[in-house]
């Protein structure tokens, strides 16, 4: 019997040339390129995330490189094992244009496209992107939008293009692959080995390690690199962003720091209202105005400082004059970076951690919001938004909180026409606001109104008849914020002598600050969620200033406080005029939970918590009572998240 010999068909000079060696090397460029994405992101953010030292850059690289592992296996995984298959099938034309065609239209899209767009994305939001946008990006103007995107940010499209051609031209697709063994049983057996060995790296890679004790890492992972969780955010890269949170939303995984019975001791959501209130405004009309990023910084009365030595001082005059001249929360702070996200912190004093409350199919559980309690009480409800019905999900939400009437962009085309849509998200807000007053003057009181300003926003345009008027400002958001407090300055000259009006409790509250900054101090935590908040009344029957930390959680216990509500009730926040017991904080998320209170800031996550005092020279307050307040805050939340329930009867 003749036995057919092993043959090895490639001297080592031409070992570059088989699959493993091939694959190695597109493997390695991936690394580059994603690499080459982290430049520009930095480059486009480096405002945000701040000067990088030569002591940083170590650790750094080697976070960047595990979560760059990472996203390789993920967008990659089964081109890696395509490539190792130990079959000849590997060897036919078709089969080696369908690796090179995913190779190259994989990463294009879901590597490199991705993390370009980051670059951009991240200012709006100070977060990666992640599944959560790609589920909620369900907008009508989306594809009109990415669009301006891409021409306002055309290098990066083009960057986009000439990383897509690298990816190409370094495939080396003319190379033809030959294996060291031809044939035989050492041809399968060797390629049997390779193959395991990828598999096994390669779940590796995924999880950030193979021992007993490694955990798959998580986006909260980055800040074993670093300490400042903006350059965490620099660490992280896509896919492994979008990909490690499919599925996250409305996971209600989290850690019990206390037992059920000990849990209130700590801290409780069940507000149980005194019989008088420091201030009652019982029976007065509410309208709650959430503005479009209105960062602290656009008002020379909140910011001093910020406008000493320059020309224009502020952009927000007219929202200055009835701060003083009514109850201003001096430190207010946003909640979270997405305007879903202050929808039930506003209106249900609610919060958003690891994913928006909104995102969360528990969100829709039992709740008595703020709009539904005073419904209870006879109020007639109304949310008013310039964007067509359903888009950003605002009014799915506010009917969830109780609103029985929505009123959209739609509403106001029957009335008004189709001439006032500013091409992008909505009606003006100018035109808008004088829409909603006339629905106002024709709604039973008392009632209970919110409204979602829409201008001061990206593509940051104004109308053409004020283009040459309002001021430029030093960002590219400051004309359409001096524009929107135009349009409040005529809402209150048109409705101010009105009944309904003088009737009227009117609360301004951000969404989110901008993502266009100018001030040092507003570019990183906490001055990068310092919004404008404050609390008006025609008659002057509420002034003042509130020094202290506030929140968005805030606003609906205060409301309730004010409108004479005595019944219990669910809220996260606090009354900030009658409940002094209750902690002086702001909390929220970005990658760890945070709390800030007058003197410090606290971080915690699994890994452990860190106390910070806000100003330098102050020595750091106790850690362990705002540890363990902050933990059962958390804890609760999760707790009635489980539950879906957020009433104060469970």
């Amino acid at each position: 019997m003749k036995r057919t010999p092993v043959q090895i068909t490639a001297p080592l000079s031409r070992l570059l040339h088989t699959p493993l060696a091939l694959l190695v090397w597109r493997i390695v460029l991936l690394y580059a390129v994603l690499m080459l994405c982290r430049a520009a992101f930095y480059i486009y953010n480096a405002a945000e995330l701040g000067p990088l030292a030569w002591s940083e850059l170590g650790q750094l690289l080697a976070g960047s490189l595990k979560f760059d592992t990472a996203s390789v296996v993920y967008a990659d995984g089964v081109f890696i094992l395509l490539s190792l298959m130990p079959l000849h099938l590997r060897e036919r034309r078709w089969y080696r244009a369908m690796l090179f065609w995913y190779y190259v239209v994989v990463n294009s899209l879901l590597v490199t496209a991705t993390n370009l767009a980051d670059t951009v994305y991240f200012r709006y939001t100070q977060k990666r992107f992640t599944a959560d946008e790609i589920f909620f990006a369900d907008n009508d103007n989306s594809a009109q939008l990415v669009g301006k995107f891409m021409a306002e940010n055309w290098y990066l499209v083009l960057l986009w293009i000439a990383l897509t051609a690298l990816l190409a031209w370094g495939y080396r697709r003319k190379v033809r692959e030959e294996s060291l063994f031809s044939r035989g049983w050492a041809y399968y057996a060797g390629g049997t080995v390779v193959f395991a060995l990828a598999a096994a790296l390669s779940i590796a890679g995924m999880r950030g390690g193979m021992t007993r004790m490694t955990r798959p890492i998580t986006l909260s992972n980055a800040t074993l690199y670093t300490a400042d969780s903006g350059k965490a955010n620099l660490i992280l890269s896509n896919p492994f962003c979008i990909l490690r949170t499919v599925g996250s939303a409305g996971s209600v995984k989290y850690k019990k720091y206390f037992p059920p019975e000990e849990l209130p001791q700590h801290f409780t959501p069940v507000h149980q209202p005194a019989d008088s209130a420091a201030v009652d405004l019982s029976g007065r009309n509410v309208m709650v105005f959430i503005m479009e990023s209105m960062s602290a910084e656009h008002s020379a009365y909140l910011c001093p400082e910020v406008y000493a030595d320059r020309a224009v001082k502020g952009f927000t005059p007219f929202l200055d004059s009835l701060m003083q001249n009514g109850l201003v929360f001096k430190q207010m702070y946003a909640n979270g970076t997405r305007s879903i996200q202050a929808m039930p912190s506003v209106l249900g004093s609610i919060p958003s951690f690891r994913t928006p409350f909104v995102l969360m199919p528990q969100s829709l559980g039992e709740s008595r919001q703020l709009p539904a309690m005073l419904a209870d009480k006879g109020y007639s409800t109304a949310f008013f938004c310039g964007s067509e019905r359903g888009s950003m999900g605002f009014g799915a939400y506010a009917r969830s909180a109780g609103v029985e009437r929505l009123v959209s962009r739609e509403d106001y085309e029957a009335r008004h026409g189709t001439g006032d849509f500013d091409g992008y998200w909505g009606i003006w807000d100018e035109e808008f606001l004088q829409f909603t007053g006339e629905e106002l003057a024709e709604t039973p009181e008392p009632f209970f109104a919110a409204l979602f300003t829409l201008s001061s926003h990206h593509p940051f345009v104004v109308p053409e008849k004020y283009a040459s008027t309002l001021p430029d400002g030093y960002t590219r958001i400051h004309k359409g914020v001096a524009y929107d407090d135009q349009a409040f300055r005529l809402f209150f000259e048109r409705f101010g002598g009105e009944e309904w009006f003088r009737r009227t409790v009117f609360v301004f509250v951000a969404d989110h600050v901008s993502s266009e900054k100018f001030a040092e101090e507003t570019r990183s935590y906490p001055g990068n969620m310092h919004i404008i908040g404050f609390i008006y009344t025609p008659d002057g029957a509420l002034r003042g200033e509130v020094e202290e930390v506030t929140q968005q959680l805030d606003i609906m216990p205060t409301v309730l406080g004010l409108t004479g509500n005595r019944k219990p009730y669910f809220a996260f926040g606090r009354d900030v005029l009658n409940e002094p017991e209750r902690p002086r904080w702001s909390v929220s998320y970005d990658g760890q939970f945070r709390a800030l209170t007058g003197d410090a800031v606290l971080r915690f996550d699994d890994a452990g918590s860190t106390v910070t005092p806000r100003h330098a020279g102050n020595p750091a307050p106790a850690e362990a009572s705002l540890l363990s307040d902050f933990q059962a805050l958390v804890q609760q939340y999760y707790t009635h998240i489980e539950r879906k329930s957020y009433t104060p009867n469970d």
